[in-house]
């Protein structure tokens, strides 16, 4: 089914399909294409409203009768870390950062396979082959970077993170990690590692996807302080995670018609 405006990107919505956060839901998403010259203008735009980059498309969940899904991004300024994340910060302390361009190496899929294989083996991403994984590392028409982190002593390749430049901050767009070393928090602390890396190039946000109450596997995010979520319309300042509804309506979301007309576009002009 597809939904547009006049002169502007169409947009779509996906059939409905198993929620891969809450049991017994159905999930759907609104997207649209990520191309042309003002691809890196789009991007900017929607991340701000709440949409995620795949590849070449934009998404936002547009579930029929549920909106626990929250987009998520760290005021940098308002963060400070917790005991616990300054201790993996000096658990991690023995790793070096390095940002290239987009380009996937053999080094990467081969972590990347067992990061799948020991922690989401019936994931989405579980059948994804060498080839699949480059196109998501490489397939990206705007400002991105693999930031891979090594241990600097034996230069093992230890985590790596698939990061977008927004003009408003760093979208972290996919991260996996070593598994064996998994005590050391590594996702956590890439996360932090980001907060540095926007703090010291002047950007005020860190976006890190969805935040789902009520999901074990999403329950991390809400860890950092400074968090805002974009609910309603706009971004808010997380609360007490407990008071966020993650019961379903069938009044939560509204119309696509509707929710297509309430998107900001970028000024195509220049």
């Amino acid at each position: 089914m597809r939904h547009s405006l006049p002169l502007a990107p169409q947009f779509y919505v996906t059939a409905p399909q198993p929620c891969p956060y809450l049991p017994g839901r159905m999930e759907r998403k609104l997207f649209t294409a990520l191309q042309g010259d003002q691809a890196q203008k789009l991007n900017d735009s929607l991340s701000k409203q709440g949409f995620r980059r795949s590849q070449n498309v934009l998404y936002r969940p547009s579930c029929s009768d549920c909106a626990a899904c929250l987009s998520a991004r760290i005021d940098v300024s308002k963060f400070s870390p917790s005991k616990s994340q300054r201790r993996a910060i000096k658990r991690n302390s023995h790793l070096t950062r390095r940002a290239s361009s987009p380009w996937a190496t053999e080094e990467q899929y081969d972590l990347f396979r067992r990061y799948l294989d020991t922690r989401h083996a019936d994931g989405g991403m579980a059948d994804m082959d060498v080839f699949e994984f480059a196109a998501m590392i490489e397939e990206t028409p705007i400002r991105s970077r693999v930031v891979e982190y090594t241990d600097r002593d034996s230069g093992e390749l230890i985590a790596v993170c698939l990061t977008d430049m927004l003009d408003d901050g760093l979208s972290m767009v996919y991260s996996f990690y070593e598994p064996d070393a998994a005590r050391s928090s590594l996702g956590t602390w890439m996360i932090l590692d980001h907060v540095e890396v926007a703090r010291e190039n002047g950007l005020p946000y860190v976006y890190l996807g969805y935040w789902v109450p009520g999901s074990e596997k999403m329950g991390y995010k809400a860890q950092f302080s400074g968090l805002e979520v974009y609910r309603r319309g706009q971004w808010e300042p997380l609360q007490n995670p407990a008071s966020y509804d993650a019961d379903t309506h069938p009044l939560s979301t509204d119309p696509i018609a509707e929710q297509v007309a309430n998107i900001s576009l970028p000024d195509s002009r220049g």
